[in-house]
C-alpha cells in the first residue's frame, strides 16, 4: 500500500472509539501503544509532528544505566536502568549495542578519583556485572590519542550501551503495528473532549498534512507529550509542574575526532560529566544541561553559549587534534521534561517518571529513554481500574520483539553484504527487514555516502514509513542530516529522484519541501549564525 493510500485509510478509522488514545510519538508514546496492542486493547496514537521528532531523536544516543544519577542519590532509577539496559541489549542487537567507556580523571575534578571508583563498583555490582577497571595516567594516555596529559591522574573504563534513537522509536512503533496498533503523524491534538461527567474522554485531531478534523473517542487518554506535557494538562485547567532542561551536542567528522571508546569527563568549569561519542560514522560531543524558556519549538536550537562550553571542553581534554568551529558537521539540540522542585542547579533535578490521573487526563513524563518499557508498564498498572476486566502486562515480557535472521538470509540470497550489515538491518528494521530487502532496487544494497545507510533504507521508508515531509526522511528515518556537511545537500539531487518516483511528489512540491529542509538545517541543525547551504551541491 502506497503511503499516501495507508494515510487515507487511517483517517478513516480515526474517530473510534478506542480503548486508549496515546497522544505523543516519542519513545514512551511507542513503548504505549507496544504494550497497550500486545494485550489485545484497542489503541490509537497520534503525534503532532513526525514520529520521534522531538527528544526521542534528540538524545545523546545511550543506552545507559544511569551510573550519574547515583551521585544525587537516585539509586532505585539506577537499578532499573541497569537492568532495562541489560533487556536491551539482550534482544536488540543491531540496533543497541555496548560500548566502552574511557573515563580520564584530572586533579580538582569533583567527584574524586576514589568516589568516582566506588561508584562504578556500585554499577557494577548492580548489573551483576564486573566489568570496570582502572588505569594510570599513563595507560589512560595510551588509550586515548590526544589526550590532555596536564594534570591527569588516571581513569577508568567500564560499559555501557548505544543506539540510534530515532530508529529504536520506529522499531517499537513498527512492532506495535503489527500486534495490531494504530499510529498518525501530523495529527495534532488541539483540545480535549469531556463527557457529561467533565472526565476527559478524548480529543479533536486535526490533521497538519491533509487540512481535515475528526473527534477522536476513547476509555482512556495517555498526554505522553513528553517536555509538552504542561500543555495539555493546562487544558485540565491544572498549574505547570515541569521543568525543561535543553541538552546540545556538537557532530564532528570521525576523521577529526576519531576515537573508539566514549571518553568521559567532568567538564573544567563545572565538573558536569560532558563526553565525545562514536557513533554511525561521526563523533558526538555533548551534552549540555541548561533551562529551555524559549517557545516549545520542535527544533530547538543551539546557543551560542552552549557552543561555547562545549568547545572549552573539547579544548579541555584533547591536546590533539586541535578541534575548531570549522571542524563541525551539525549540531542538534532536544528537549527533556524533569519535575520542576527548583533546584538552582538543574542537573540535580530528578529524573524519575512521574504519573498523573488529572480529570481522567493520564500523564506520563520525565524518565529516560533506556526505561520505555517500564514506563509503559506502569502506565498501564496505573490505569488497570479505568478499563476493568482486561489483562494486563507481564513484567518479564520481551522489550523488542525476536528478529528473524532466516527471512533476512532468504531475502538476501546472492548479495555480499556481510554478517554486520545483516544484524544493523536487523536491528534496525526488525520484523520488516526481510521486506525492506526484498524492495531493494538494483544500486540500493550500496552505502549512501561513505555512510552506514544503505540506498535500500531510503527507499523503504519512502515506501512504507509514514514520510511526510523531507525533514522526516534525513533526520529521523535515516540520520543523513546529521552524519553529513549541510545537511547531506550534497544527496538531495538523488533523494529528489526517490521522492518524486515513490511519493509522487511534483517538481513544485519537492522546490517547497527542499526550501523549508534548507531552512531548517541553517536554524536548528547548525552553528547559530553559520553561513547558508550552497544553493547547488553537486553530486
Amino acid at each position: 500500500m502506497d503511503p499516501a493510500s495507508e494515510r487515507e485509510m487511517l483517517w478513516t478509522q480515526i474517530s473510534g472509539p478506542w480503548d486508549v488514545l496515546i497522544i505523543g510519538g516519542g519513545i514512551v508514546g511507542a513503548g504505549l501503544l507496544r504494550e497497550t496492542a500486545r494485550l489485545g486493547l484497542k489503541a490509537l496514537l497520534v503525534e503532532a509532528h513526525d514520529f520521534g521528532s522531538g527528544t526521542s531523536s534528540r538524545s545523546s544516543k545511550l543506552v545507559h544505566g544511569g551510573f550519574r544519577y547515583l551521585a544525587t542519590g537516585q539509586v532505585k532509577l539506577t537499578m532499573d536502568s541497569v537492568h532495562e539496559r541489560q533487556r536491551l541489549l539482550r534482544e536488540g542487537q543491531g540496533l543497541i549495542e555496548p560500548i566502552e567507556f574511557l573515563s580520564p580523571g584530572y586533579c580538582g575534578d569533583r567527584p574524586p578519583a576514589w568516589m568516582y571508583g566506588l561508584g562504578l563498583a556500585i554499577y557494577d555490582t548492580i548489573a551483576l556485572r564486573w566489568q570496570h577497571s582502572h588505569f594510570s595516567a599513563e595507560e589512560m594516555r595510551g588509550l586515548i590519542p590526544g589526550l590532555n596529559p596536564n594534570a591527569l591522574q588516571g581513569g577508568y573504563r567500564f560499559y555501557d550501551a548505544q543506539t540510534d534513537d530515532a530508529r529504536l522509536v520506529l522499531r517499537v512503533l513498527h512492532e506495535a503495528i503489527h500486534a495490531g496498533g494504530k499510529a498518525i503523524n501530523y495529527a495534532r491534538a488541539e483540545s480535549l473532549l469531556r463527557d457529561r461527567a467533565g472526565r476527559v474522554c478524548g480529543a479533536a485531531v486535526r490533521d497538519l498534512a491533509g487540512n481535515r478534523s475528526a473527534e477522536v473517542t476513547a476509555g482512556v487518554v495517555i498526554n505522553a507529550t513528553g517536555a509538552w506535557a504542561d500543555e495539555l494538562r493546562g487544558q485540565v485547567g491544572q498549574r505547570p509542574r515541569l521543568r525543561r532542561l535543553r541538552g546540545s551536542h556538537l557532530v564532528f567528522p570521525f576523521e577529526k575526532l576519531p576515537i573508539q571508546q566514549v571518553v568521559s569527563f567532568c567538564h573544567p568549569r563545572d565538573h558536569r560529566f560532558v563526553f565525545a561519542l562514536p557513533w554511525e560514522g561521526v563523533t558526538l560531543f555533548g551534552t549540555t544541561d541548561v533551562d529551555h524558556n524559549e517557545s516549545m519549538s520542535t527544533d530547538p536550537a543551539i546557543s551560542v553559549d552552549e557552543v561555547n562550553y562545549l568547545m572549552e571542553a573539547v579544548e579541555h581534554i584533547f591536546a590533539s587534534p586541535r578541534l575548531t568551529l570549522d571542524d563541525i558537521i551539525s549540531t542538534f539540540s532536544g528537549i527533556r521534561s524533569v519535575l520542576d522542585t527548583g533546584q538552582a542547579n538543574p542537573s540535580k533535578e530528578s529524573r524519575d517518571e512521574v504519573l498523573w490521573n488529572e480529570n481522567g487526563l493520564i500523564t506520563i513524563t520525565g524518565g529516560k529513554l533506556t526505561m520505555f518499557r517500564h514506563m509503559a508498564q506502569d502506565t498501564l498498572r496505573f490505569i488497570r481500574m479505568e478499563l476493568p476486566g482486561r489483562p494486563w502486562p507481564n513484567p518479564r515480557s520481551r522489550t523488542l520483539d525476536e528478529l528473524d535472521q532466516a527471512a533476512v538470509d532468504l531475502a538476501l540470497e546472492g548479495s555480499k553484504l556481510d554478517d554486520a550489515v545483516k544484524l544493523r538491518l536487523l536491528g534496525r528494521y526488525g520484523v520488516h527487514a526481510a521486506d525492506l530487502l526484498r524492495a531493494a532496487q538494483p544500486g540500493d544494497l550500496l552505502p549512501t555516502a561513505g555512510t552506514p545507510n544503505l540506498w535500500a533504507e531510503l527507499r523503504w521508508a519512502v515506501q512504507s514509513e509514514q514520510v511526510v515531509h523531507l525533514d522526516d526522511l534525513l533526520l529521523r528515518r535515516t540520520r543523513l542530516g546529521l552524519q553529513l556537511p549541510y545537511g547531506a545537500a550534497e544527496l538531495l539531487p538523488r533523494v529528489r529522484a526517490l521522492c518524486q518516483s515513490e511519493l509522487g511528489w511534483e517538481d513544485a512540491r519537492w522546490q517547497v519541501e527542499e526550501n523549508a529542509y534548507r531552512e531548517l538545517c541553517q536554524r536548528a541543525y547548525s552553528l547559530p549564525q553559520r553561513i547558508e547551504i550552497p544553493a547547488e551541491v553537486s553530486v
